[in-house]
């Protein structure tokens, strides 16, 4: 069974890769907060949003695929199955993968309002 890589053991420049793989799926809004200086649970948080299940899980896909080919696995996944919502933990970073309807719903921007925008 593969050893899961500690928070540390993340390469700095992972939560790129995860953007670029969103990018190329044509992720809509792609944002990055840098929650480092908040104390949060995470060192960035990702957010963005596909237009059907299948983008979003496309999306979804590409992240994994992309960072696995780095070296790097996943903590956890949630909520592939039903593509409103898919979060996937990285440790240093998470990614969150909404359709439109959850993303306005849940509206992760708002709650992170303080945090420090990274243009992407």
């Amino acid at each position: 069974m593969a050893k899961k890589p500690s928070a540390a053991a993340v390469r700095p420049s992972a939560w790129k890769t995860a953007v670029d793989a969103a990018d190329a799926k044509q992720a809509q809004d792609i944002r990055v907060f840098d929650l480092r200086e908040m104390g949060g649970f995470t060192n960035f948080l990702i957010t963005c949003n596909g237009t059907n299940p299948r983008q979003v899980q496309a999306i979804s896909d590409a992240i994994e695929e992309q960072l696995k080919n780095a070296g790097e696995r996943a903590l956890s996944i949630e909520g592939y199955t039903h593509a409103e919502w898919i979060l996937m933990d990285y440790g240093d970073f998470v990614v969150n993968v909404f359709s439109d309807k959850a993303r306005a719903y849940y509206d992760l921007e708002r709650l992170w309002r303080d945090a420090k925008a990274i243009a992407v």
